[in-house]
């Protein structure tokens, strides 16, 4: 075994990961060929079954799956390995790939990404913005940015974007004269309210807070969207009450299109995190992101 190459190793990983030659192939940047040509070494070196693939679907043998279960994390270990030896270039090199808010990418991360890579143009930086709650190092990516109630608790957390952020309640003029102005968080049950869902079809009861006390409400409305536009701009036009970041609105209260109300009840609460695995072998390009984070940090402070 002293002689097998790491590179079919990694072949058969890209393969059972992705389920299909061709997706792995694309990932890799090779030919579905050359990984076919890499496991079949593989597997006449190793003298045992890995993959069984048939032209619909490609599945990993129980050999196989124990053999990914032990593989995936030693090659992670391998690529973070030499990952490290970018630092020994002038300027950290290399891709970075974060998952972070749809919020977080709309408000404040193209600003701070700006800096950042006009710092370290060596660096790539791939970003997908979604609302669902991923595991970010098994999904594959480098780190993450969420809210304080969202992040996991075994994972390094670095404040980043404003430290405080607010939830308020808003709704059109022309609906405020059509149906009333709510009074009380109690009166929206008997308003149209528009909701935001996520991927994962699930949606959160409003919360409104004074002082030390919180109420919850499971409002309802004519429309539900995972589309923060949408919901801005159905909230315009004057189809319903609609609750969220106070960035997100206030382009509507300046232009007169929105109105905001409950301003009694408005929801203060923490900005959001960068957070990521603790590790021995940062890559670079995550090490300069974390540095440069901390940087901004403090000369916001």
């Amino acid at each position: 075994m002293d002689d097998l190459p790491l590179s079919d190793l990694d072949a058969f990983t890209a393969i059972a990961r992705e389920r299909s030659f061709r997706a792995a192939a694309r990932k890799r940047g090779v030919s579905p060929s050359s990984l076919s040509d890499s496991l079949r070494r593989l597997e006449e070196r190793l003298g045992v079954r890995l993959l069984n693939r048939t032209t619909r679907s490609v599945t990993p043998t129980e050999a196989g799956e124990r053999l990914l279960e032990r593989l995936a994390p030693a090659l992670g270990e391998v690529v973070s390995a030499l990952g490290q030896l970018d630092s020994f270039r002038d300027s950290p090199a290399g891709t970075l790939r974060l998952n972070v808010p749809t919020i977080v990418s709309r408000l404040f991360l193209p600003e701070i990404a700006s800096r950042f890579l006009a710092l370290y143009p060596e660096i790539k930086l791939e970003i997908l913005a979604e609302d669902d709650f991923v595991d970010v190092v098994e999904a594959g990516f480098d780190a993450g940015i969420r809210y304080d109630e969202r992040l996991e608790r075994d994972m390094i957390a670095v404040p980043i974007g404003p430290r405080r952020q607010r939830y308020v309640t808003a709704a059109s003029p022309a609906y405020l004269q059509r149906r009333g102005t709510p009074a009380h968080p109690r009166d929206l049950l008997e308003h149209d309210c528009i909701r935001h869902r996520f991927r994962s079809r699930a949606h959160f009861a409003w919360e409104f807070d004074r002082g030390e006390g919180t109420l919850t409400l499971s409002v309802s409305g004519p429309l539900v969207a995972n589309s923060i536009e949408m919901e801005v701009g159905a909230a315009i036009s004057g189809l319903g009450v609609i609750r969220t970041f106070e960035e997100v609105l206030l382009p509507g209260f300046e232009r007169g299109e929105l109105v905001p109300i409950l301003e009694e009840w408005v929801t203060e609460f923490s900005g959001p995190f960068l957070y990521y695995a603790s590790r021995k072998h940062m890559p670079p390009a995550l090490r300069a992101f974390v540095d440069f984070v901390k940087a901004e940090g403090r000369r916001g402070s």
